[in-house]
């Protein structure tokens, strides 16, 4: 009988085999997966012997994965921000580069009771890793797929964060008529011709309208650039994901509907990801006179 350890050298060679990336962690995910230990455990108990029904589901799971399916889709549980995110196959699989905005929305959004839109939110990981941040803020979560809205809300009740999160089918910004300190977005962006070749742990288990840009990759963006004026608050910021080389177009979009572009943010590879924009200062003076004297629930 082999040992736990002896189990995860022969999955970690046939993933190096088929030439999958990071062959022995994705192995090691997945014997402790299958075996219900943990790192702590496989290094001192690597020797103990792999149970039969063990063997059995590392068998399962490594076929899963030699299909090119994501291990994150295989437990069904992906790490965002230090933080657990459950998912389904409406939500896209949360990638590390989105926390670049994360980080750079920290720096714009308010210590106090801040107010926070998500649209598109998926499994909710960008929303609920900001309000792990900020304690007293709240925030609203909006997604086209019901299965997505259903699993964002599992996700805020797993974390500890459902009395600080709503989370609710919508079309965008349809139906939403409050302001919010913070508008955040990580939209689909593949232009449709494109998503044939990505790669099969993407083009096969993310969701299609996670990832379809329409014909050039910035359908989103025209929406979301038109809708922002009217969703920020007169000191509010947006903060919104891009792919490589959309700097420009996604810039000029922005611009054209009023906003104010402050920053472009690289994400850990050096290349451009979030857009950071906001009302211009005197367009903003003007929307705070005009909640005063409509006195416009914000």
């Amino acid at each position: 009988m082999a040992s736990r350890e002896q189990a995860w050298r022969q999955v970690a060679a046939q993933f190096h085999a088929a030439g999958l990336d990071q062959p022995q962690l994705d192995a090691r995910l997945l014997l402790m997966a299958a075996t219900g230990i943990d790192e702590t455990e496989l290094i001192i108990a690597g020797g103990e012997p792999i149970l039969p029904a063990e063997s059995r589901l590392l068998d399962e799971m490594a076929a899963r994965r030699l299909a090119h399916e994501p291990v994150s889709r295989i437990l069904g549980l992906r790490e965002f921000w230090g933080l657990p995110f459950g998912l389904n196959a409406a939500t896209l699989d949360p990638r590390p580069d989105s926390e670049t905005i994360v980080e750079t929305a920290l720096r714009y959004l308010p210590d106090e009771r801040a107010t926070i839109l998500d649209l598109g939110t998926g499994t909710g990981c960008l929303l609920l890793a900001l309000l792990s941040e900020r304690p007293c803020a709240s925030g609203l979560g909006i997604d086209i797929a019901p299965l997505a809205v259903e699993q964002a809300r599992a996700n805020a009740a797993d974390i500890g964060l459902a009395a600080q999160a709503q989370f609710r089918c919508g079309n965008w910004h349809e139906d939403i008529s409050s302001h919010f300190d913070m508008v955040i977005s990580n939209p689909p962006y593949i232009p449709q011709a494109d998503i044939e070749r990505l790669a099969p742990e993407v083009r096969l288990h993310d969701p299609l309208l996670a990832l379809d840009g329409g014909d050039d990759g910035l359908a989103a963006y025209r929406i979301l650039a038109k809708a922002m004026p009217g969703l920020l608050r007169a000191e509010g910021h947006c903060v919104v994901e891009f792919a490589q080389g959309q700097q420009a177009a996604v810039s000029t979009l922005f611009q054209g509907a009023g906003l104010e572009i402050l920053e472009m943010v690289p994400d850990l590879a050096g290349i451009l990801r979030v857009v950071v924009a906001r009302l211009p200062r005197d367009q903003a003076r003007s929307c705070d006179v005009i909640k005063k004297v409509w006195n416009e629930p914000i």
